[in-house]
């Protein structure tokens, strides 16, 4: 696979997910002289997904919860390029980025994630937030935050399209963080105003009832609505869970708009096909994965959704010279849903089997679990475990993330 001619090969890593920066790390520790590396990120601080929902809700600073990329690389002594990827000139064995020249490899690996899918839905490419990618989402909750604690008498509605568990997940840790500004002790002498939601139902006649929970009259700026499609949220989840974080939105006060199937979204309003029509001052969207168009325009093989097609081994099905791991690779035989843990698992083997590649031993298959314990925040230092056909709810279960989260990041202190 490789030209014996050259002294060096060119290993060129694409996007600073969790695949990447655990193999990165492994790569520091099983050194190969004859390889140079190359990172390409537009980002130099990686977040990690499984704190993300803890530093919402303010229990995380930045840096705990980011991975210094430029640490890494010089770790590992690879290079770092700054810059985002935006095609692939796989003839010439050519990365082709956004402002810097061509970087030719001989083996390259991809893990860039995924962004909510919303070119479906007209307005909200323009004006909705998407979770992915996180600098920008995190830029908005900053400016939520700070609008807030300046004006905590302004009422900001907020929506969030997808009633997946990583909407429901923001909807909580939201709401928790908000919720505790609105309660600082510099805040209580200044009362907010009472401020009923502002929904158009004029032809939507008959609004679901767990959409209408109860208004906190100390907290009725606060004001946040959840849209999904299905009539269930989570549905991903067991039967336990789904009744039960539902339930938990609804007594914290958050509105849940079930079999809402949003059609556009303008400026400051969500309209649904129902006739139901909210407005907001930020909306975040959060739904089904979607993947750049550049490695299919490219010419690798992906599959109905743009996803990155891979064997067993993490190797692209159409490019030996390529693999792909996280959310943007999908494994042909044992498709997984696009979740961090998976990414996370995905690290050392991709690590194994980049090694071998560039060793030119055979590679060794890897297989994602079938089943994995989902370990939900709910913003206020509690958690909601997921396993298969079992669900609970306890501050203990938020002290085990913790501390498997905080172990995760120490390994790159």
């Amino acid at each position: 696979m490789f030209d014996s001619t050259l002294s060096m090969k060119e290993l060129v890593l694409i996007g600073g997910g969790h695949s990447h920066a655990i193999a990165l790390k492994h790569f520091a520790q099983n050194p190969l002289e004859d390889v140079r590396i190359t990172l390409i990120s537009d980002v130099e601080q990686t977040p990690y997904s499984g704190m993300l929902p803890g530093y919402v809700a303010g229990f995380y600073s930045y840096e705990e919860c980011h991975i210094d990329l430029i640490s890494l690389t010089q770790y590992a002594k690879a290079k770092m390029i700054c810059d985002r990827a935006i095609g692939l000139d796989l003839n010439n064995h050519l990365v082709l980025c956004e402002n810097q020249p061509p970087v030719r490899f001989d083996l390259l690996s991809i893990d860039i994630g995924s962004t909510p899918a919303t070119l479906s839905v007209p307005g909200a490419a323009k004006h909705a937030i998407p979770v992915k990618p996180v600098p920008h989402f995190l830029q908005k909750w900053h400016q939520i935050i700070e609008q807030v604690t300046n004006n905590p008498d302004s009422p900001i509605p907020i929506g969030i399209v997808g009633g997946g568990a990583g909407g429901v997940e923001l909807a909580l840790t939201m709401h928790s963080r908000l919720s505790k500004i609105l309660k600082s002790p510099q805040l209580w002498d200044r009362r907010p105003r009472l401020s009923q939601p502002k929904i158009n139902s004029e032809s939507h006649p008959k609004i679901k009832s767990e959409s209408q929970p109860k208004i906190n009259l100390k907290q009725s700026n606060l004001e946040i609505h959840l849209f999904h499609r299905d009539a269930e949220l989570m549905t991903n989840h067991n039967p336990w869970v789904r009744q039960h974080m539902q339930q938990l939105l609804t007594r914290r006060g958050i509105f849940v708009h079930l079999q809402e199937n949003v059609c556009e979204v303008k400026p400051r309003l969500v309209c649904c096909e129902s006739g139901l029509n909210v407005e907001f001052d930020f909306l975040f969207w959060v739904t089904q994965a979607s993947a750049p168009n550049w490695p299919k325009i490219s010419g690798l093989a992906v599959d109905a959704t743009g996803f990155i097609l891979v064997s067993n081994t993490l190797q692209s099905i159409s490019h030996p010279q390529v693999f792909a791991a996280g959310d943007i690779a999908t494994i042909v035989n044992h498709p997984c849903p696009k979740a961090g843990v998976f990414a996370v698992r995905q690290g050392k083997p991709l690590f194994n089997n980049l090694w071998r590649t560039l060793q030119s031993q055979p590679l060794k298959p890897y297989k994602p679990q079938k089943r994995y314990l989902s370990l939900i925040s709910t913003g206020d230092g509690s958690a909601v475990a997921s396993w298969s056909a079992w669900g609970w709810e306890s501050p203990l279960l938020w002290s085990l993330k913790d501390w498997i989260d905080r172990r995760f990041m120490d390994a790159f202190s």
